[in-house]
């Protein structure tokens, strides 16, 4: 008998890893898909059938994965995997069938993956009834349906607070710990948020985390290069001084945000 799971998460290597572990425990399970966001399994989840299992992260580059269930879309058993142990303890509680915490350990996998064979030897679990706890947590959370992004940035210019908006910046970047954005026609100002907390608050389709460095927007992005070691190096525009590299293991999520 084969299992179809779904993996839910937007980090390509923990994805590869979690994919082959599954497989390294049982040779029935299939991989159907590794959405990367909220939006793509949604979509995902509105075109194909039911998959046997879940595996989900808890938070996406451009949302919380409570949202993709809050749209009752989903009516198998979830398993939850992520690095807060916050968001693990409330999708506990949620009578999700389990949480595991990143890095996954092989044998909380097989923990977890045992409880979801006695499931189905037994009878369905009310996933509905899951799906209503979700959109409860939700609320309690204050995390809106659908992710809301920034649409402008209030920055300091001598004793001014003026608006930036979102379509006038080119990308975010880190200078002697301060974080600033950069815009397109040459302008500069600091502002009060950490590269972590602007990934979500921007709109993932127009903004990619190049590094620890910088936050580019799609127009910003000039030339990509090959370079060592299967990294890319961006050419921004405007220019930049230093030179910006996107690791390997991000840079084919970056051509593929890239070319749409």
């Amino acid at each position: 008998m084969k299992y179809r799971i779904v993996i839910i998460e937007d980090e390509p290597l923990a994805a590869e890893r979690l994919k082959k572990m599954l497989q390294k425990l049982d040779s029935d399970i299939e991989t159907e898909a590794c959405p990367d966001s909220v939006a793509h399994a949604v979509e995902w989840f509105k075109s194909h059938p039911q998959p046997d299992l879940v595996f989900s992260d808890i938070q996406l580059g451009d949302g919380i994965s409570f949202q993709i269930f809050e749209n009752q879309l989903v009516g198998c058993p979830i398993i939850f995997t992520t690095s807060y142990d916050e968001y693990a303890i409330r999708a506990f509680r949620l009578q999700s069938l389990d949480y595991l915490l990143k890095p996954v350990k092989a044998d909380e996998l097989k923990s977890a993956w045992d409880k979801f064979l006695k499931i189905r030897e037994k009878t369905e679990a009310p996933w509905q009834e899951i799906q209503n706890r979700i959109r409860g947590l939700m609320q309690d959370m204050h995390i809106p349906k659908w992710p809301v992004y920034k649409e402008r940035f209030l920055v300091r210019r001598a004793d001014q607070i003026i608006p930036v908006q979102v379509s006038e910046i080119a990308y975010f970047f880190t200078r002697n710990d301060w974080v600033c954005l950069q815009t397109f026609d040459g302008k500069q100002f600091m502002i009060d948020f950490r590269l972590d907390e602007l990934e979500t608050m921007l709109e993932p389709r127009q903004f990619f985390r190049l590094n620890r460095q910088f936050i580019a927007a799609l127009p910003a992005i000039e030339k990509a290069h090959h370079h060592l070691n299967g990294k890319l190096k961006i050419d921004l525009q405007p220019s930049v001084q230093d030179e910006i590299f996107v690791s390997r293991e991000k840079a084919q999520a970056f051509r593929a945000w890239w070319e749409g």
